[in-house]
């Protein structure tokens, strides 16, 4: 049975991939953090498209799950859950700092930053990988203003390169494949939002009488 996995991250902009048997048929993305429920839809649908396969075709769902702003995860895990309970495939959620080192060597300890607003960074530090080829944590993941953290890390003697941001939804797709691979996938998708959502409900006015 071919194997067709659709990627999905939206914890900075919006990734989107489709992979084949382990293969990378398509794949966008649009840096816009504000955009995520106008451009989820669309992504997903032209990047089935391009890999000439049609949602029903779909074996299973990967998506990133942060850390990153409230708003874009949760459009994002809310899209990917519609869509796989729509066609009865697995849900698979992916830490996306790991996506993002996934293709790094790791050789030296790798320290990837996304931006959690608030004059504060997202931030993984990392080195090495399993037999699989998943990412093995050091540090993270967790949220801090980016002084503090290098303080920290320079305190605690870590010497590090820094890796880049984007998440690839390709990476993401690869990275579920190796923890299906190596029995470690996580199916119990839940956000890791690490703080609390920067808007909240307004307080009700009090009503006298």
């Amino acid at each position: 049975m071919t194997q067709v996995l659709l990627a999905i991250d939206t914890s900075a902009g919006t990734a989107v991939a489709v992979l084949v048997d382990g293969v990378v048929k398509s794949e966008s993305y649009d840096a816009n953090s504000m955009q995520h429920a106008e451009q989820i839809g669309i992504q997903i649908q032209k990047g089935l498209e391009a890999a000439k396969k049609k949602s029903a075709e779909v074996t299973v769902v990967a998506v990133g799950v942060g850390p990153g702003p409230f708003t874009g995860l949760r459009v994002g895990i809310a899209a990917a859950k519609m869509f796989a309970e729509g066609i009865s495939a697995p849900l698979i959620g992916v830490g996306s700092l790991d996506a993002i080192v996934f293709a790094q060597s790791l050789i030296e300890p790798t320290l990837v930053l996304t931006d959690a607003r608030r004059s504060e960074v997202f931030f993984g530090l990392y080195q090495g990988k399993t037999a699989a080829g998943v990412p093995k944590s050091l540090i993270g993941p967790g949220v801090k203003k980016q002084a503090e953290l290098e303080a920290q890390l320079q305190t605690a003697g870590h010497n590090y390169l820094l890796a880049n941001s984007q998440v690839s939804a390709a990476n993401l797709g690869l990275l579920a494949l190796a923890q299906l691979a190596e029995g470690t996938a996580n199916t119990s998708v839940v956000a890791n939002y690490l703080r609390a959502p920067d808007a909240v409900p307004s307080k009700g006015k009090k009503v006298s009488g």
